[in-house]
């Protein structure tokens, strides 16, 4: 009996051990490929961007290899939890209502969002240089106020399913008519083209498609960090994985301090988006 209890200990110990690390010598990533600069793809269809090469740096610091999956924003989490891949790393702020399906590492980059409109548009609302939700002043509400009377019933597009969504859905700024787009270039063509009035996203999204486009958007307003917007982007991770969370937490630890993550940042995004 005491050996058959030992050895059912050993076999849950086992088991416990094995979903606590139930990834490979070879780490698959998740990611969009279709939110410059921080993922994207170049003309022969191959992932590039910001959190792809951190991706292999920080798989490189593990000691381990590491595969790029390309999944489609939308269905994200849930391929992460079906085992499709074991982590994400696809622009995704770290959220509270996420962070009850997944598990975050640090952060590792700050993703400030912003509005555009197109270039002639009549929406020039009053402006300060940010707003983090979290200490909102004074002045941030004065700015908060210009901004619902600029945009009360106009059109503004985001991508599905993603914090700027969210917090259009606030109602922090009013009420607006949100239409959403599956994926952020859909957004960047429909504003360009003036179907809608304007899009919120990530500022630097909208500095890179402008880049390519030739300037034909302003971003307008303050940029948005804290509240609804999370707080930094992070690599997802399935709840029961523990021990890939912390070697994700040691590896960016050890990408902060040798300046890779600050490298990489002002490669893609032109300046320290670094955390």
């Amino acid at each position: 009996m005491r050996m058959l209890n030992k050895t059912l200990i050993s076999f849950i110990a086992l088991f416990f051990l094995l979903i606590g690390n139930s990834y490979s010598d070879n780490i698959k990533i998740g990611t969009e490929g279709a939110y410059p600069p921080w993922n994207a793809k170049d003309a022969s269809g191959k992932l590039i961007g910001f959190e792809v090469d951190l991706a292999f740096e920080l798989c490189k610091i593990m000691g381990h290899s590491c595969s790029i999956v390309e999944q489609d924003w939308d269905g994200m989490i849930p391929a992460l939890q079906s085992g499709k891949f074991d982590a994400i790393m696809a622009g995704m702020s770290i959220t509270d209502e996420r962070k009850k399906k997944i598990n975050f590492s640090q952060g590792y980059a700050d993703e400030v969002a912003s509005f555009a409109v197109v270039k002639g548009s009549k929406i020039k609302p009053r402006t300060v240089k940010s707003i983090n939700l979290n200490e909102i002043d004074s002045a941030d509400q004065k700015t908060l106020d210009a901004l619902k009377k600029a945009f009360e019933g106009k059109i503004i597009g985001v991508q599905t399913g993603t914090i700027h969504q969210n917090f259009l859905k606030s109602g922090q700024i009013g009420k607006v008519n949100v239409w959403t787009y599956k994926t952020q270039d859909e957004v960047n063509l429909d504003l360009a083209a003036g179907r809608i009035d304007a899009a919120l996203a990530a500022a630097v999204a909208f500095e890179d498609y402008n880049s390519k486009a030739g300037n034909v958007l302003n971003l307008v307003g303050p940029t948005f960090s804290g509240g609804t917007f999370g707080s930094g982007v992070g690599v997802g991770i399935r709840k029961n994985d523990s021990q890939l969370l912390n070697d994700f937490n040691s590896s960016i630890d050890t990408a902060r301090k040798k300046g890779i993550i600050k490298k990489l940042a002002i490669k893609h995004f032109g300046f320290d988006a670094s955390m």
